[in-house]
């Protein structure tokens, strides 16, 4: 039996559309809102008293259910690294130290993998939008991950792929190439060392480095193409 001061349990609505929430009303206060699961995990129902204790533990386990639901929901859209998961989850002002515990779970659960998720957008990105290794590793680095696991990915991904900077600068320059009118085209292979030439040239270039290729690559990616418009 309750105490005298403890609430007593007089109603359990479930909320729509689902029915995964419900409402608990109490013969004292507001209603309140919880998550189905928190509520059976504390197996409470009608008529079950509730003290300050047990319904500061429910409030606790509904937390802990709304942010691995949220991380699952946020991961179902797509993989994201821990780091990424851990910001949009503080967005939703859940406690960091909740974040931390669930992101710890969904690990333990192989659900939370940053060495997968990076091999699968590098992966992604050279099928899609090639880049450089200083390209990939730049976004790697802003996806949370550390400078040695990002180096170690990209060779990874390069070695299973058998692909390199250089075949990649090729396609990226071909393409570039593909999309530029005749003028263009025309200026670029002019052997003077005309405005219009240099103007092309760094065009070529700025393209290049913006997607993360550098010295020999980039420098034999530009030669090479260079020697096609003037074929």
């Amino acid at each position: 039996m309750s105490s005298g001061s403890d609430l007593l349990i007089t109603r359990i609505q479930p909320l729509r559309p689902r029915g995964l929430k419900v409402l608990i009303h109490t013969d004292c206060g507001e209603p309140f809102e919880v998550t189905l699961e928190a509520l059976e995990r504390n197996r409470l129902g009608v008529g079950d008293p509730l003290p300050e204790d047990r319904r500061h533990h429910l409030l606790n386990n509904d937390a802990d259910v709304r942010v691995r639901d949220s991380a699952l929901n946020l991961l179902s859209y797509r993989m994201r690294t821990r780091s990424e998961l851990k910001r949009r989850l503080r967005q939703k002002d859940f406690r960091p130290d909740r974040i931390d515990l669930c992101l710890d779970q969904l690990e333990a659960k192989g659900l939370l993998n940053d060495e997968a998720t990076a091999a699968a957008f590098v992966r992604d990105r050279l099928r899609h939008r090639p880049r450089g290794r200083a390209r990939l590793s730049s976004e790697l680095r802003a996806k949370g991950l550390n400078a040695d696991l990002a180096h170690r990915v990209i060779d990874d991904v390069f070695e299973a792929t058998g692909t390199d900077d250089l075949s990649l600068a090729r396609q990226v320059a071909e393409g570039w190439l593909r999309r530029q009118n005749r003028d263009v085209v025309k200026a670029l292979s002019d052997t003077s060392r005309s405005q219009d030439r240099e103007k092309a040239r760094r065009r070529l270039y700025g393209h290049l480095t913006r997607r993360g290729f550098r010295s020999d690559a980039l420098r034999v990616a530009i030669e090479e193409t260079i020697e096609v418009t003037q074929r």
